[in-house]
């Protein structure tokens, strides 16, 4: 029920219906392509992740919609996701990689920022946006999408979010992507004995990682 709400309450931020911030994708298929992930650098380290193993970081067929305002001809609706984490300790964020991906449609770029919390959801920018090109494939694993911040700190015990989304006008507007899903399977569902029991995610997180320097 918290995540359920949490979506909600981002609603509000977006100026968007309920129907549109719970916007899901899902492709049944398996991925066929599959590469390894970025290697952290020596440098960095973890300060937040939900991410899963290296050869199953995040489901690759199912997450979030996520679009600019001139998305398919430009309908007016923009789909913006926001990944909350919360240190364990002062840190400085200077990396995040998260597991948005590219639908094949529009400017194949996304803007990745931070943002402090304002009372259960993204407030104030804190670093960025970044603009990001040439995201891996919607379906594909486990490259992700990575984007560089100069240093910024962040206190411990305090909540902070990671935003996804596409500028109002101009080049990436029209972007049209996803964030995927935590690995996370906790909930199994039949076709009326057709298909068999398949694995449905009920966690919707999406995926992501935070590194940075721990002092």
């Amino acid at each position: 029920m918290k995540k359920a709400l949490l979506f909600v309450c981002l609603l509000t931020l977006c100026n968007l219906t309920l129907l549109a911030q719970t916007r899901a994708v899902h492709t049944p298929e398996k991925s066929a392509i599959h590469v390894p992930p970025q290697e952290i650098p020596e440098a960095l380290r973890t300060i937040y992740s939900n991410l899963g193993t290296k050869t199953d970081l995040y489901l690759d067929t199912d997450g979030w919609s996520l679009t600019g305002f001139n998305s398919y001809g430009g309908d007016s609706s923009a789909f913006s996701i926001a990944l909350p984490f919360t240190p364990k300790s002062n840190s400085h964020v200077s990396q995040v990689r998260v597991a948005v991906q590219y639908a094949g449609s529009g400017a194949n770029q996304v803007n990745l920022s931070i943002y402090g919390d304002s009372n259960g959801v993204p407030g104030t920018v804190l670093a960025g946006p970044v603009t990001v090109k040439n995201l891996p494939d919607y379906g594909t694993c486990c490259a992700l999408t990575v984007a560089n911040f100069s240093p910024i700190a962040v206190t411990s015990g305090t909540r902070y979010w990671v935003v996804a989304d596409a500028p109002t006008s101009g080049t990436g507007s029209d972007f049209v992507g996803a964030w995927d899903w935590v690995s996370k399977i906790i909930l199994f569902g039949g076709s009326n004995g057709v298909d068999g029991w398949q694995g449905i995610n009920i966690d919707g997180l999406p995926a992501g990682q935070v590194l940075g320097t721990i002092p």
